[in-house]
């Protein structure tokens, strides 16, 4: 498992730096989000209030395709897929019956689908994409940080790129003073936001 490279929490309290730090480690344990962030600064004032989490994701895992979980096999005007687990089973399975339609796709038990009469080889079925991971990191993001931000901090700013985050949330309405503070924030991680 890939470990943060920067972790800092940065609060006028040192003991609550300590436990935001603690907080943040566990939350992000819990939504299993270590492996994917790279570099993470989080700045809490409680008497501003404000609350400003930056950070550099890893490079995201690449695209999930039918060949990364399933056995193809062509097999006398049927293709034979068998699943090594399921995890991918219902977004493949409502790929293949938007694109070949119901009458061409049978699913014979948990670990085995066949495509019957489908104009199209086994090769080109084993290259169908069927997950992208990326999709779901903005939002088991934000989810995150909801938790770890201060309770009642309701309003809230976030943007997410392909490589970069952040989310500012406070009791008070968010000026554009926030804008610079979230590029200082990245800064002190040496990165410029995007």
């Amino acid at each position: 498992m890939q470990a943060i490279e920067y972790f800092e929490v940065e609060c006028p309290e040192p003991l609550g730096a300590e436990y935001y730090k603690q907080i943040t480690n566990d939350v992000l344990l819990d939504h299993n989000l270590i492996r994917v962030i790279n570099k993470l600064h989080i700045y809490v004032d409680p008497g501003v209030p404000i609350f400003v989490a930056v950070g550099v994701l890893h490079k995201i895992t690449r695209l999930v395709r039918v060949r990364d979980f399933a056995a193809v096999n062509p097999v006398a005007g049927k293709i034979m897929l068998v699943l090594a687990n399921e995890t991918y089973l219902a977004p493949m399975l409502r790929i293949f019956l938007e694109r070949f339609g119901q009458d061409h796709v049978e699913q014979a038990d948990r670990f085995t689908v066949v495509l019957r009469d489908v104009s199209v080889d086994a090769r080109e079925v084993e290259e169908i994409i069927v997950a992208d991971p990326s999709e779901s990191v903005y939002k088991d993001l934000i989810y995150a940080f909801k938790c770890i931000a201060p309770e009642g901090f309701r309003i809230r700013r976030e943007q997410y790129t392909k490589d970069k985050f952040f989310f500012v949330a406070s009791e008070d309405a968010l000026t554009d003073e926030v804008d610079a503070l979230v590029r200082s924030k990245f800064a002190r991680m040496g990165e410029v936001m995007a």
